[in-house]
């Protein structure tokens, strides 16, 4: 019963006065007791003074403001509570929906694998091997064997310097030193090697005749000296040379596999010199002073494809029309370089025959030399980008690197057409390189004259043997634009040092050093993009990373590792092939489509989206379940302040 019900009731009981008749104890008043002990303050003041009825509180200590009479319901409590909780449950659905999937990446592995690779440079282990035969030496006397190789060794760390660039065996070589007697041999390691040299297998006589021969004796070292699975941890890789001391003049020669030797008068002391400088000069640098073959030079593409294209111009066909038979070139004499190569780099071949194709600048004619005459200074505008389409190549996809050999027939108005060198000499090859790019080779047609003033001139074919040469030239020009030399001759001893050639074009030793730079190269580089997506990927969380992207990431790690592990065992030609598939699935990785679509998709961005829509709605909910709920417990106090007076007044 409310407060104005109750100042009623008190009127009536004021206007009965005192003769109106009262209830006896133990009767109940109209309304029930209760009710009307707390309509009556008279009543419950008598009850009181007559000592026989339960207290009660009176009106006047009763404060509507304070106080309530009836428990709170919890209907309005619950719906409200009922509808934020049901936002709420809604919420994991909204994030699903919105939600970016992100492949599972191993950046911990890709840390560790950045640190290995950047805190010390890869050193491949190399065994090198001297063999002295004819010089004086005493049976059994292994410390004189020891003194050669402490020597070798400390010629070829002053040779080196502080070298220690990625690629160099500088604190990760062996050196192996033996002296040949006439039956027997000293040696300064005590178990027998198959790729080692063995006692009693060559002796001075035997070099009368057949060290003559270089070919012969290479293949003769090469046979001789074991190689493959029986070398065991350095799958035959080991470098030899052979010093024969004889009464005749000094030469020196190194072969197409991994051996070379000396023959002539030489006293010990230049016989160690010798030797270091052709460990170091030749068998690591590749027959220069110092090694300078760069890894961002070599001209393979990130996905470890090479497209050599080669293209026949007819500057005017109008005087001549020639042709090639590029199938038998591809098969006899490029086929075996492709193979080669084949650990560095995915070679495919193509070639083209274009018209109408001039130089961009005019030459001029020398009577003394009876040519025409482009100086080096005319290089740069030689390749007329305008007229000669060479791009044209259906090999070369995705980050492949187009190698381009340009076979240029002058026309008959500048035939025959010569290179000048700086010096003023006739270039031997007439052909020029630029790097990352190709090469250009004038080939002139033999007389320089027109068969015929016909308007329709009778088509020729480059005949094999000049296109032979031709390609003797690109070998040179290939060799060059992977940073090897194109000479066949060292000359930084005292006796100059001649390298044999190769059917293959490059040297066993040269594809060794390839593999070691080229390894180095790709792991530098796939490590650096892995670091670079793992940096890119935590710093967008929006970033959609799909399942194929972390499956290149791992596989791109597991390659990384395989290569490291194969060049800590001396497998040069293997680790390179592991090491280009890391490259290749690295860079793969980061450029994927969708990672790039959406780069710059944010969570504020998703924020702004979905903020006008659900933001208002949700502010209002929870603003009505946070005001329900206080006026929920307002009144459920005073409930409890009027449970406490009551209880009081009892």
């Amino acid at each position: 019963m409310d407060a104005g019900s109750g100042s009623v009731m008190a009127e009536i009981s004021e206007k009965s006065g005192p003769g109106s008749p009262k209830s006896s104890p133990g009767t109940t008043p109209f309304h029930g007791g209760a009710a009307s002990e707390e309509i009556s303050p008279s009543s419950g003041n008598e009850g009181i003074a007559g000592g026989g009825e339960r207290s009660v509180v009176g009106e006047s200590e009763f404060d509507a403001k304070k106080m309530r009479k009836t428990k709170p319901g919890l209907k309005r409590l619950l719906l409200s509570v009922s509808v934020f909780f049901s936002f709420l449950l809604g919420l994991p659905f909204l994030l699903k929906s919105v939600e970016i999937y992100r492949s599972h990446l191993p950046f911990h592995d890709i840390y560790e694998l950045s640190r290995v690779i950047e805190s010390q440079p890869i050193l491949f282990p190399c065994q090198f091997q001297a063999v002295f035969v004819g010089f004086d030496a005493k049976a059994q006397d292994i410390d004189q064997a020891r003194k050669l190789e402490f020597s070798i060794s400390e010629q070829m760390k002053q040779l080196a310097g502080g070298d220690r660039a990625c690629g160099a065996c500088r604190s990760n070589q062996t050196v192996h030193v033996t002296l040949q007697l006439n039956d027997d041999c000293v040696r300064n390691w005590d178990l027998d090697a198959p790729c080692l040299w063995r006692c009693g297998l060559l002796k001075k006589s035997d070099f009368d005749v057949s060290f003559r021969n270089d070919e012969f004796v290479d293949e003769l070292l090469d046979s001789v000296l074991v190689g493959g699975e029986s070398c065991g941890h350095l799958a035959g890789k080991v470098y030899t040379v052979v010093v024969v001391n004889r009464g005749e003049e000094l030469r020196a020669v190194v072969g197409k596999h991994r051996h070379g030797w000396i023959v002539g008068k030489v006293s010990m002391e230049d016989a160690v010199r010798m030797v270091a400088e052709v460990f170091v000069r030749v068998f690591e640098n590749g027959g220069k002073e110092k090694r300078s073959i760069h890894g961002e030079f070599i001209p393979v593409g990130a996905d470890g494809k090479v497209v050599l294209s080669f293209s026949l111009l007819n500057a005017d066909p109008h005087d001549w029309i020639y042709e090639w038979d590029f199938k038998q070139v591809e098969e006899s004499l490029l086929a075996p370089v492709i193979e080669a190569l084949r650990p560095i780099a995915n070679i495919n071949v193509e070639s083209q025959i274009l018209y109408h194709t001039p130089k961009s600048f005019f030459s001029y004619w020398d009577e003394k030399r009876g040519s025409y005459i482009f100086s080096t200074k005319d290089l740069p505008f030689f390749v007329s980008s305008n007229e000669w389409h060479l791009d044209t190549s259906v090999a070369a996809g995705g980050r492949s690197i187009v190698l381009h050999t340009v076979i240029y027939v002058p026309s008959a108005k500048e035939c025959p057409l010569v290179l000048e060198l700086p010096n003023g000499d006739v270039s031997k090859t007439n052909g020029f390189i630029s790097p990352m790019w190709g090469g250009v080779i004038v080939w002139n047609p033999s007389g320089c004259s027109r068969t015929s003033e016909s308007k329709h001139p009778l088509r020729h074919t480059i005949p094999f043997q000049d296109l032979v040469k031709v390609i003797e030239v690109f070998m040179g020009q290939l060799r060059q634009l992977f940073g090897l030399v194109s000479e066949n001759d060292y000359f930084g001893m005292s006796a100059p040092v001649n390298f044999l050639t190769s059917e293959r074009g490059f040297r066993e030793w040269e594809l060794d050093i390839l593999s070691r730079q080229h390894t180095c190269f790709n792991l530098q580089s796939s490590v650096n993009t892995l670091a670079s997506l793992s940096r890119l990927v935590q710093s967008l969380p929006r970033m959609v990373i799909m399942d194929l992207i972390g499956k290149q990431v791992e596989f791109s790690l597991r390659a990384a590792n395989l290569a490291l592990n194969n060049a800590s065992l001396g497998i040069y030609d293997t680790s390179a092939v592991s090491s280009r598939q890391a490259r290749s699935l690295a860079e793969d990785a980061f450029f994927h489509p969708s990672i790039m679509s959406v780069s710059y998709y944010s969570f504020e961005h998703c924020f702004a989206v979905y903020s006008p829509f659900f933001l208002p709605v949700s502010l209002h909910v929870l603003l009505a379940a946070l005001r329900e709920w206080r006026r929920y417990k307002q009144e459920k106090s005073k409930y409890l302040a009027w449970k406490v007076k009551e209880r009081v007044a009892a």
